[in-house]
């Protein structure tokens, strides 16, 4: 298994307790999916792109999206200590179906943005996944443009054919095209006269 064959589904934070167990933070919607997990693949921080599989003994929920994991063959703290900070990871062919107008993000990198104003305006390059929200990247007139994936913004994909449909606001192109007034040639209040 691969990465490119993956989705990350967590990380591990800390061993807990003297038997093998480690807290994890699972990054999903409803942990509850994942309470029969029966293996998952750890990316160790000191192998970041290689892939291990565990099987998993025991998953229960704590917190939030907090959760002990319990992986096989792992019996003692000593042997636990090694994975924190481990990423989890799970084969994109277990994740959940989504209604017809949702996406994945990794499905549609390389699908046409298609505003319902403008049509065609660019490629979808990648996903950022900002604290306050997740962000579209899309090349447009050679600069990166940024699109909040929101309802009211990004409205569906279009699998067929290989689109994404936008409703931008008025103005957040310009954003990225016009030269701010600090880029302009005008004196700086440092520059000598």
């Amino acid at each position: 298994m691969t990465l490119d064959e993956t989705y990350q589904l967590g990380y591990i934070l800390k061993t807990h307790g003297l038997r093998g167990h480690v807290a994890a933070h699972f990054d999903v919607d409803d942990v509850a999916d994942y309470l029969k997990l029966k293996k998952v693949y750890l990316a160790l921080p000191a192998a970041p792109t290689k892939l291990v599989e565990h099987k998993v003994e025991k998953v229960q929920s704590q917190s939030g999206n907090r959760v002990l994991l319990k992986l096989h063959g792992i019996d003692r703290i000593e042997e636990a200590e090694p994975l924190r900070g481990s990423q989890l990871y799970l084969p994109l062919a277990e994740l959940p179906e989504l209604e017809d107008d949702q996406f994945y993000f990794h499905d549609v990198i390389g699908f046409t943005v298609v505003d319902e104003n403008l049509g065609e305006l660019g490629t979808v390059e990648n996903f950022y996944e900002l604290p306050q929200q997740d962000m579209l990247a899309m090349r447009y007139q050679g600069q990166e443009v940024l699109i909040p994936v929101v309802d009211e913004l990004v409205s569906h994909a279009d699998h067929e054919k290989k689109q994404v449909h936008v409703k931008l606001p008025e103005g957040l192109l310009d954003v990225y095209l016009k030269p701010s007034s600090r880029d302009k040639d005008e004196p700086d209040e440092f520059d000598e006269a």
